[in-house]
């Protein structure tokens, strides 16, 4: 049975811009961040579509979270 997703979660952040010289985790600093319980929306598993292409995230027993295409 085809998992259907209820509520879409549309996230926009900035791109993300290293520059010669500054640390990587400065240039990280600058992009946003998600809790994922405010992506699942209680769900165990999220359908994301990106490129034309259905990608699955699930939050496993183990609290783990696993992207799969």
């Amino acid at each position: 049975m085809p998992l259907q997703p209820t509520n879409p979660v549309v996230i926009r952040r900035p791109r993300l811009h290293l520059v010669a010289g500054r640390p990587a985790t400065s240039a990280m600093a600058d992009t946003g961040q998600v809790e994922s319980h405010a992506l699942l929306n209680g769900a165990r598993e999220l359908l994301i579509r990106h490129g034309g292409e259905l990608y699955r995230l699930r939050h496993t027993r183990n609290d783990k979270l696993i992207l799969t295409k």
